[in-house]
């Protein structure tokens, strides 16, 4: 199968329209006539995974995160992102994106349904779907009374973490939640303004979570890579499923930095 031919599986989920904005998402490096016939998975194409990539004789990398986010001037061997550029373009291996659209269409509601939570609603609206159903970053959903040390436990066991960080007093109640993997400060006025007791989250700053807890919002940070990696094992069951014929990997979970 070729790319753009697969490229039009994954957009008929995931469109690209669905993106924000100021999002890089799509075919990023590559030709889009390639026949595809091993397609590797990862959060981010970082040297590791394409060098894992290659490895592997790839024909397409498929990531959450964007290869390229900003304009690039150059495609040289002088910085970062052009070698990686570099490397896919040498070995021909596609290089695809899908950011913010599997944000909205996906991975608010996967990572709540991780935690057992089965019914939730859009935290944060960015556009209306076909029949008019809101979609959008995040969800927040009632929940069973729980401690906020218990919903931390919770978080822990549901995503693979040795630790999270929590802003709020870990004895105090929560019993509506809302989670925005990945980095969630753009979101806080929306979770507090739809009455959540905790956001589940990540990149919170120092500001950011004593000046939520203060406004009697909990905050549980879980790392930006700590719930986003479940799209690694998602869409890798996705192209199973999807592109049968194609042979897919998946790059293992490997958080980028160690807590001491």
């Amino acid at each position: 199968m070729k790319c753009k031919e697969i490229i039009t599986i994954i957009e008929k989920d995931y469109p690209g329209k669905c993106a924000l904005e100021w999002d890089n998402t799509g075919l990023l490096a590559g030709r889009d006539d390639k026949e595809i016939g091993r397609i590797y998975v990862a959060l981010d194409a970082s040297d590791e995974v394409i060098e894992e990539a290659v490895k592997q004789k790839a024909d397409l990398l498929v990531t959450h995160h964007p290869l390229i986010f900003s304009g690039l001037k150059s495609v040289t061997n002088q910085n970062f992102t052009g070698n990686r550029v570099l490397k896919l373009l040498q070995n021909d291996i596609c290089c695809y994106a899908m950011h913010t659209n599997y944000d909205v269409k996906r991975m608010g509601e996967l990572s709540f349904r991780k935690l057992g939570i089965a019914k939730s609603r859009v935290l944060e609206v960015t556009a209306l779907g076909g029949d008019e159903k809101e979609e959008g970053i995040g969800r927040i959903a009632d929940i069973e009374p729980v401690t906020l040390g218990e919903m931390c436990g919770k978080v822990k066991e549901a995503f693979g973490l040795s630790c999270v960080r929590a802003w709020g007093d870990l004895n105090t109640h929560v019993k509506r939640a809302a989670i925005c993997p990945g980095s969630g400060k753009s979101v806080i006025r929306s979770a507090l303004e739809k009455g959540a007791d905790v956001l589940i989250t990540g990149d919170i700053g120092h500001h950011e979570g004593t000046d939520a807890a203060a406004q009697g919002m909990a905050i549980i940070d879980a790392g930006h890579y700590g719930v986003e990696h479940i799209f690694i094992d998602d869409m890798k069951k996705y192209f199973e499923k999807h592109i049968p014929e194609a042979a897919v990997l998946a790059a293992d979970i490997c958080h980028p930095f160690s807590v001491i």
